[in-house]
């Protein structure tokens, strides 16, 4: 029998504020990030992901006080990512109330970091954050045609994007958090080159980020590869609810819960 697929709201927290925007830029306020939570888990979202977007760019932890009251907030679980570099900070964020540890950039630059928190923790409680752009013109060329950025999209970390998925996933991540830059807040459906690229090379599960904008988009997601989808946009907004997902999804005959 097939798993359930997951529905995830995304919270992306600047100064301790919900923002979205297109591409990480033009961000606009969309709230406070424990009544969105509240009012998610309510909804029947399946988990809920938290993301300090400027953590890593201003070269510092997770707002450990918003993340808490969230976790106090919510009976689902809870997704924790932005400036972690340490096995420490993972200790700290699960003390705090997260579940999993979503790591990016410190990861990039240190990948034994993936290692050492599995070891720790096991790999139920780490995703892999990829943010990947496909190569542009003039760009270092990859052997897949996408490359993985950091700090919010700001800097090519010079990585194929699909290569990295699977040397994180042989280091010890449990899942794939796959945010299409390209795709980041413009609501024309999720890059489904991309999913169906990294579920070819990864036995893990994968949570398709990056595009969501209309209840038709999900179900191809899930086709293409991804055992979660997560948006953010559309349910801050108010365009779609969870529920409007998860019955497309049954519709289209994905189980949910």
């Amino acid at each position: 029998m097939s798993l359930a697929v997951r529905v995830i709201p995304c919270l992306d927290v600047d100064g301790g504020r919900v923002v979205k925007g297109i591409n990480f830029l033009d961000l606009r306020d969309a709230g406070d990030p424990v009544e969105l939570a509240r009012t998610y888990d309510a909804e029947g979202a399946d988990e809920l992901t938290f993301l300090d977007i400027s953590a890593s760019h201003e070269g510092r932890a997770t707002t450990m006080e918003i993340v808490s009251r969230t976790a106090e907030e919510v009976f689902i679980p809870l997704t924790v990512g932005g400036g972690i570099s340490s096995v420490d900070d993972v200790d700290r964020l699960l003390r705090a109330g997260a579940d999993k540890i979503a790591v990016n950039t410190a990861a990039i630059h240190r990948p034994e970091l993936v290692a050492e928190i599995a070891d720790r923790f096991g790999n139920q409680v780490l995703v892999l954050s990829v943010d990947a752009r496909r190569v542009t013109a003039g760009g270092a060329s990859t052997d897949s045609g996408w490359e993985v950025t950091t700090h919010g999209g700001r800097k090519s970390a010079g990585l194929d994007a699909i290569e990295w998925a699977r040397r994180a996933a042989d280091l010890g991540a449990g899942e794939i958090l796959l945010n299409a830059m390209d795709a980041d807040g413009t609501q024309d459906g999720f890059d489904l080159d991309l999913i169906a690229a990294v579920r070819r090379e990864v036995t893990i599960p994968v949570i398709a980020s990056g595009g969501a904008g209309a209840v038709e988009h999900f179900a191809p997601a899930v086709d293409a590869g991804a055992d979660a989808v997560l948006a953010a946009t559309v349910f801050h907004f108010g365009t779609l609810r969870i529920s409007d997902v998860k019955g497309a999804l049954a519709r289209a005959g994905h189980p949910v819960r």
